[in-house]
Order: structure tokens, then sequence, then C-alpha cells
């Protein structure tokens, strides 16, 4: 049976819509909250690194250590997936610069894909202009040696692509409602900060949460059969 490893940095941000599509293919599930059990041995057949309120650049051991494992299983041709920091992760391990944006993105955002991105396996299955989850203040520039797949006006660069086997999503496509209130009520200083109301977040993103699945479920498929 293949392993899907799970990075997770609070409790409250986990894989979402992303374990449904594993289960669906028989892909076992292990999770790992780093800051209090530390890493696993391995990064399974495929990793994915979730959020966190914390940043990259803070100066915890942990991260740094979190750093050489995502490099390493990026070196080393793995699928990956990040979601928001979990992409900050990625983008950081592969030597670009992250630092803050000029705005929080929290909630339904609209992005738009590059010429790149309407070419991808993944993403180029929908339309060039979309809308995302999001929940973030901090954006990165392209590393090196990767595609630049969309971008927002907050963030020019939403997601990118490693070789043909890792993404970096700083939008949540596997986000679910017990998500977005997990994330409401944990963060709430956000939304005052955004001058944004928990229930205005909610209330426009359940509707568009089937589509982001149904491009969480796509992603899942693509690393796990790249030929399909």
């Amino acid at each position: 049976m293949q392993r899907a490893i799970c990075l997770q940095h609070v409790s409250f941000e986990g894989p979402g819509a992303f374990a449904s599509a594993l289960s669906t293919r028989m892909v076992s599930l292990e999770r790992y909250l780093v800051p209090e059990n530390g890493l696993p041995k391995d990064a399974g057949d495929l990793l994915i690194v979730m959020g966190g309120p914390m940043s990259v650049n803070d100066s915890d051991n942990w991260i740094a250590e979190e750093t050489a494992f995502i490099r390493s299983a990026l070196r080393a041709g793995k699928p990956v997936i990040g979601v928001c920091l979990g992409s900050q992760f990625m983008a950081k391990a592969l030597g670009a610069t992250v630092r803050s944006g000029k705005a929080l993105e929290i909630g339904m955002t609209p992005v738009r894909l590059t010429d790149d991105g309407k070419q991808d396996p993944v993403f180029g299955a929908v339309s060039d202009a979309f809308e995302v989850f999001e929940w973030h203040g901090e954006i990165f520039d392209l590393p090196s040696d990767c595609v630049p797949l969309a971008g927002s006006e907050i963030a020019p660069l939403q997601a990118f692509r490693y070789g043909d086997r890792a993404y970096g999503l700083l939008f949540h496509v596997e986000m679910e409602e017990v998500g977005i209130d997990s994330l409401c009520r944990e963060c709430a200083q956000d939304l005052m900060k955004a001058r944004l109301a928990a229930q205005e977040v909610k209330a426009t993103a359940l509707p568009r949460l089937p589509q982001l699945h149904e491009m969480a479920d796509r992603l899942i498929g693509h690393l796990l059969n790249p030929t399909r």
C-alpha cells in the first residue's frame, strides 16, 4: 500500500479533502504534528505539508529541520504538495525569499493562471481565472528551476511547480467547512486585521468548496499516477 505523509503545524489545519482523495485510492495517511512530535523517518510515497499561523522565517529549531526535510524530498524527486505555510516551506527549501505581503488574503480570492499554468496537467483543466480559499499574510518569490502557475493582485505568485511532481499552493484546495470554522475561531485576530466577519468568510466560501475539492482530487490523482 502507498503511504502519504502529512506534516501538520497546528492541530486545526489538517489534510481536509486530501484525506478523502487518498482514501478513495487506498493510500494510507500518516499525520505528524511537527512542532510537538517531530518529523517522520521518511517522506513516504507522497509528502503533504500543511499550513499554520507561524512563519518559515521564525528561529525555532523544528522549522530549520523541516525545511531540510522538505528540501531532501524535493531533491529526491518525491511527489510533494505544500499548502499555504507548506508552500512557503517549499519556496524557502528551494532558496526563494519568503516575506510579508502587502495585505492579508483571507477567504475566497480570484487568481489567474499563467501561460504555464494553462498547460499544467492539474490546473490546465480549470478556467483561466477562478476563486480559491486563502488565509495568509506572507508571500514568496519564484524559486529557481520552478514554473509559475497562478497569481493574484496581492500575491503575484500563488502557485508553482517544481519538476513534474511537486506543487506549492499558497491557497487551500483541501479546505472543508470544519476547517473554515477552526480558522475563524483560532485565528480571529486575522479577521479583525482584515476587517472581515467569520460569517461572511464562511458564507462566501461554502458554495465554492466542491470545485476546490475537485482540484484537490485531481492533484492527488496526478501525483500518485502522473501518466493518468
